[in-house]
């Protein structure tokens, strides 16, 4: 057989391993019942139902019908940028608070495309900040700082 869609092939093994990953991990907690879940109830399924997609991506990636994708040249800038983001947001965080904290790491993030624009990532950080805010801080309460500290009284 012949991989005609590289990247359906790597998503596919990539999604496998992940959810093996969770699936054998998972198996370490108490799994519990449908109806009083354990620990390791949530992650078990769930590792078995990425299992079972990454499977089912891997075995497309082997169809006639399946569009011929070779997988592009790895961009390791564009991956230390996005960790970088990501990095940054856990570091700025509790000193700058949560507001500045989103909006930086959206505007890093979003940096590193192609199709970047100053509107269009403003737009995706003013709604990325009240849709977290709403379900983190309104929804969930879970308490950190929402401003940095110096304008906090």
């Amino acid at each position: 057989m012949k991989i005609r869609n590289q990247r359906d092939f790597g998503a596919g093994i990539m999604y496998m391993v992940i959810g093996i990953f969770f699936t054998f991990v998972a198996t370490g907690y108490q799994m519990g019942t449908a109806a009083k879940m354990g620990p390791g109830y949530f992650p078990f399924y769930l590792g078995l139902l990425m299992t079972l997609l990454g499977l089912l991506v891997l075995v497309k990636s082997f169809s006639a019908k399946a569009a011929i994708e070779k997988i592009p040249k790895f961009n390791w800038r564009i991956i230390a940028q996005i960790t970088g983001a990501v990095v940054l947001y856990g570091l700025l965080l509790p000193r700058l608070g949560f507001l500045v904290a989103v909006i930086v790491l959206v505007f890093v993030s979003a940096s590193a495309s192609k199709e970047f624009t100053w509107k269009g990532t403003a737009i995706n950080a003013a709604f990325l900040v009240a849709f977290t805010y709403s379900v983190f801080v309104l929804g969930l309460k879970l308490q950190f700082p929402l401003l940095p500290a110096f304008l906090q009284q």
